[in-house]
C-alpha cells in the first residue's frame, strides 16, 4: 500500500504544481455562474429556484474539462507504460489517479460552491447541503470520467470525444445531486433518500469503474 500512497501523493503534488487543471476548472465554474445572472436578469426568486440545477451543471462541466488530462501526460511521457509493469495492479493505479483528481479538482469545486451560491441568491443556511451533496456526488464523476479518459487516450481530438462518451453516465449523479439540493432548499421532498442514492452511485463507481478503466488502458498501451 506504500506504493499506492506514494503514487497518490505524486499525482496530488504534480496537479498542485502545474495548477492549470485546477485553475481552469475553478475559473470556468466561477465565470459561468457569474455571467448566468446577467443573462437571466435581476429576478432574485428565479435565480434561487434554478440555483441547484445551474450549480450542479456547471460543477459537472467544470470537472469534465479536466478529465482528458487524467492519464494523458503520463501516457505521452511513457510513465504510464512503466507503471503498468510495476508491482501495483493497474486497477489500483487507476484508483490512485482518480482519487488524486477528486482531491485536487472536485473538492476545491465543492468548497467553492457556497461562494457561487451567494451569486445565485442562496442563503448561508443552504450552503451546507450544497457542499455536502457536491462532496458526496463528485467521486462518481471522477471515477466514471476515468473510463472515458482511458478510452480516448491517444486518440486525435480525444478531448472532444470524451464528453460524448461519458456525459450520459453523469446523468444519475446530476439528477440526485439536484434532487438532494432542491429537496433541502424548498422542502419539496425527502432529500435524505436522494443523498443516500447519490452516495450509493459514488460508492458503486469507486468500486467498479477501475476495472473497465484498467482494461481500456491495457488496450491502449499494447
Amino acid at each position: 500500500m506504500s506504493a499506492f500512497f506514494a503514487l497518490l501523493k505524486r499525482d496530488i503534488l504534480l496537479s498542485i504544481r502545474e495548477g492549470g487543471t485546477i485553475g481552469i476548472a475553478l475559473g470556468f465554474n466561477l465565470i459561468v455562474v457569474t455571467i448566468l445572472p446577467l443573462g437571466i436578469g435581476p429576478d432574485q426568486n428565479l435565480l434561487n429556484q434554478i440555483a441547484p440545477g445551474a450549480l450542479w451543471v456547471t460543477l459537472l462541466l467544470s470537472l469534465l474539462l479536466s478529465l482528458d488530462r487524467l492519464f494523458l501526460t503520463d501516457y505521452e511521457e511513457g510513465t504510464l507504460e512503466l507503471m503498468s509493469h510495476s508491482e501495483i495492479p493497474l486497477e489500483l493505479i487507476v484508483v490512485a489517479k482518480a482519487l488524486a483528481h477528486w482531491l485536487t479538482v472536485a473538492v476545491p469545486l465543492a468548497i467553492m460552491a457556497p461562494v457561487l451560491g451567494l451569486l445565485m441568491n442562496l442563503s448561508p443556511s443552504q450552503f451546507g447541503i450544497l457542499t455536502l451533496s457536491a462532496l458526496i456526488g463528485t467521486p462518481a464523476l471522477s471515477f466514471l470520467g476515468a473510463i472515458g479518459a482511458a478510452l480516448t487516450l491517444g486518440l486525435k481530438r480525444g478531448g472532444l470525444l470524451l464528453p460524448l462518451l461519458i456525459l450520459p453516465f453523469f446523468i444519475p449523479t446530476l439528477i440526485f445531486g439536484v434532487s438532494t439540493t432542491t429537496g433541502f432548499l424548498f422542502a419539496s421532498g425527502n432529500y435524505e433518500s436522494s443523498l443516500a442514492l447519490l452516495a450509493a452511485i459514488s460508492i458503486s463507481a469507486v468500486v467498479l469503474a477501475p476495472f473497465p478503466t484498467a482494461w481500456a488502458l491495457r488496450f491502449n498501451l499494447q
